[in-house]
């Protein structure tokens, strides 16, 4: 595939994360609106993000095997077909059990598209660029953290919770004319057996890379799922600083996921090892912050910067296990990663609810620690398969 292809899918994959993101993620900066409307719980309201989370983790590898088979351009477009119409029905305000249904709606593709746009645009590369690229489709992560997801907190503060989801709805039918106009047509012209794709299931390697995966988004989202509740209850803020808190979370999300990118595919153990140690150190950076507006932001800040490139480590450690079965490796480590929100959500809520909103930072280090451990053996383990390459 020529290499501006590959760049161009990218690039629109990535506008396609966007609004796939500010949909699963943006409902954290509106979370306490809508536990106020609904006359419920923060923890009870956080539902919405690990049930989304959850759904995707259970039927996500599934979904991917049996979507591998068709043409990866319109499945991503059903993908953005199915968050459009959630979107869409969401502005209503519907009772809780149905907001509920429309969250797990669109989660049935969710991981499809994600396989399917790096599969897509990392075709015929080095294994450098490949990391290039999928940092860029990963990046819209971390650009819907800039982006859409401060600015709908925003509208929601000025106005109701429901515009933020106007909001996302329009950029995701933006993404879906521009994917519908511009990405060619790639139907899949080799069927890969199941049963070779799931032997990577026993493969050490790629073991480790899953539970890696696993616990730092754990860690992460045992804090970040209740981002909002805790920077106005247990600091202060108000909604409107709180959506510029989100903004500069996300612009340094954003410039620690490029340099990530680069870096990741030369020293993927030294820097997975770097900010794995945000875990531990942004708990006691907010123990220390004091009530200026100014300190507290500078903690955001860096905690932005170390949470930015979790996604993409994990997509790192997971796909350089299994190059051989790319898309079933990036569905997994979809599913993982949705499964360390779910998790991080449910466990940061259950806490928080027993303990109040100030233990929220310090809730993720005990997923740090098991991400650190299997981090670990996942370099021993690429230590001695170098060796016995050697050896041979």
């Amino acid at each position: 595939m020529n290499l501006s292809i590959n760049k161009r899918i990218a690039y629109i994959g990535c506008l396609g994360v966007i609004g796939i993101i500010s949909t699963e993620f943006g409902v954290i900066g509106i979370l306490p609106q809508i536990a106020e409307y609904y006359h419920i719980n923060i923890g009870t309201a956080g539902y919405l993000l690990s049930i989304f989370a959850l759904t995707i983790a259970l039927t996500g590898p599934f979904m991917v095997l049996y979507a591998s088979k068709f043409d990866k351009k319109k499945i991503m477009m059903y993908a953005l077909g199915l968050f459009l119409i959630s979107n869409f029905f969401s502005i209503f305000s519907p009772p809780f059990w149905l907001l509920m249904i429309l969250r797990i709606v669109p989660t049935i593709l969710h991981p499809a598209f994600f396989s399917m746009v790096i599969a897509a645009a990392t075709k015929d590369t080095s294994a450098q660029m490949q990391m290039r690229l999928t940092s860029i489709i990963i990046g819209g992560i971390a650009l819907a953290q800039v982006t859409l997801i401060p600015f709908t907190t925003f509208i929601a503060s000025i106005y109701t919770w429901q515009w933020s989801y106007v909001v996302q709805g329009l950029i995701i039918l933006v993404a879906l004319i521009i994917m519908y106009k511009f990405l060619p047509s790639m139907p899949n012209k080799e069927v890969k057996s199941y049963k070779n794709q799931l032997s990577i299931l026993i493969r050490p390697r790629f073991i480790a890379g899953t539970a890696v995966n696993l616990f730092l988004i754990t860690a992460w989202f045992c804090s970040y799922s209740y981002f909002a509740d805790y920077l106005s209850k247990a600091k202060g803020l108000s909604a409107q600083e709180i959506s510029y808190m989100l903004l500069l979370f996300g612009v340094m999300g954003v410039i620690s996921n490029f340099v990530a990118g680069r870096l990741l595919g030369k020293y993927m153990i030294w820097t997975t090892l770097f900010f794995i140690t945000g875990t531990f150190l942004v708990p006691f950076a907010f123990q220390y912050t004091t009530g200026s507006i100014l300190s507290v932001a500078m903690v955001v800040g860096f905690w932005g910067i170390m949470y930015g490139p979790c996604f993409l480590i994990g997509v790192g450690h997971m796909v350089s296990a299994a190059p051989d079965a790319k898309e079933f490796a990036n569905s997994l480590q979809t599913s993982f990663g949705n499964l360390g929100v779910s998790l991080g959500a449910a466990t940061g809520g259950w806490f928080i609810n027993y303990y109040g909103i100030s233990i929220t930072p310090w809730v993720g280090i005990g997923f740090g620690v098991m991400a650190l451990i299997v981090m670990f053996w996942r370099a021993w383990l690429d230590k001695a398969g170098k060796e016995n390459t050697e050896l041979v």
